[in-house]
């Protein structure tokens, strides 16, 4: 199976195209540029390094979250308008399970972890067996604190990888409860072949949807309806 996949759910924005486990081409950034503007021409340029056009792509997957509100719009409104076209199957991939995947050598606790601001964040924990990530948790929106306590709790050294790794690492390395460890920079930023890597579990156990179904996935609402919410219920008690 030949797979072109869309990462677009943190500050960096990456596409890669696999065939079956083996990584054919990626395209990697993280210099601050919108994902409107460099995800279709990360597109082209692994297509075209990998030798193929998008008709001989099989799946499209796309990370659907949680994450950056924009950056998901953008990637999965791309995967949409790829697979549209050529009605091809699509993958929805959790943002965090993706970044799992860039850390499967470690016998630590990995705790991706995405910035989702007044320290609160996107969170799962996931250990690695025989190579795979396996989930401890659902995705979930968590306190700075309460993740803190929770990975006290379980009383294993942690890996930290995502977008808030540095930030969380700051905080929980004063702690002498807690034995916690920055996965390197090359692999904590969120990248499409982890993404690809879980799709190509999800699409051989039938996990797929049509381009019409593909939909992010925010675990919480975006700023703009919250703020819209909050005046129309102020409104309402005037």
């Amino acid at each position: 199976m030949k797979l072109l996949t869309l990462e677009a759910s943190s500050v960096s924005a990456s596409v890669c195209v696999t065939e079956d486990d083996t990584l054919l081409a990626q395209s990697f950034q993280n210099c601050g540029l919108t994902h409107s503007t460099t995800l279709l021409p990360m597109t082209e340029h692994v297509l075209q390094a990998s030798q193929l056009s998008l008709d001989d792509i099989d799946a499209v997957a796309v990370t659907v979250g949680p994450g950056s509100f924009t950056g998901i719009r953008i990637g999965v409104a791309t995967a949409k308008g790829i697979a549209d076209g050529r009605n091809l199957p699509c993958i929805p991939v959790s943002s965090l399970c993706g970044n799992a995947w860039n850390v499967t050598l470690t016998d630590r606790l990995v705790c991706p972890v995405m910035d989702a601001r007044r320290r609160q964040l996107y969170n799962a924990l996931f250990e690695i067996r025989d190579g795979i990530p396996v989930r401890l948790t659902e995705d979930r929106l968590i306190l700075l604190e309460d993740l803190k306590n929770q990975l006290i709790s379980h009383k294993k050294s942690v890996l930290l990888v995502g977008d808030g790794a540095q930030m969380c690492y700051n905080t929980f390395i004063t702690s002498e409860e807690l034995d916690v460890a920055l996965a390197p920079s090359g692999a904590r930023y969120p990248a499409a072949y982890g993404a690809a890597m879980e799709a190509v579990r999800l699409y051989r156990e039938g996990k797929t949807v049509s381009s019409s179904q593909l939909m992010p996935l925010y675990l919480r609402q975006p700023q703009a309806v919250r703020e819209r919410l909050a005046r129309e219920k102020q409104a309402h008690s005037e």
